[in-house]
């Protein structure tokens, strides 16, 4: 079975709101005072989005910051998952969780 390809928050920018709302990257940049720079390494993958890139797209798309910072969470986990699963399945897990530590 084959593994999905990670999708970085910059291709969903792009994919969903620049081609379909024909913005460009210098559009954005303009109207959401964010450096263009900051905008193009996103867009490229390069650059995570912030709390306030997530603001700034939220304010400008209509839509929420915790959309924005999602996508990017999903994204860095599914990395982490990735890149470091040896590590992962090294860890084990307490016999007591918080759920009975804060029953007791």
């Amino acid at each position: 079975m084959s593994t999905l390809r990670n999708i970085h928050p910059g291709e969903v920018l792009l994919e969903e709101f620049l081609i379909p709302l024909e913005i460009t990257a210098y559009r954005l940049a303009k109207d959401t005072d964010i450096p263009q720079t900051r905008i193009s390494q996103i867009l490229k993958g390069k650059r995570r989005i912030t709390a306030d890139t997530a603001m700034r797209f939220s304010s400008y798309f209509g839509n929420t910051p915790q959309f924005w910072l999602g996508l990017q969470a999903d994204y860095d986990i599914e990395e982490e998952k990735r890149n470091n699963a040896a590590v992962f399945q090294r860890i084990r897990q307490r016999r007591k969780t918080m759920d009975t530590v804060c029953e007791g």
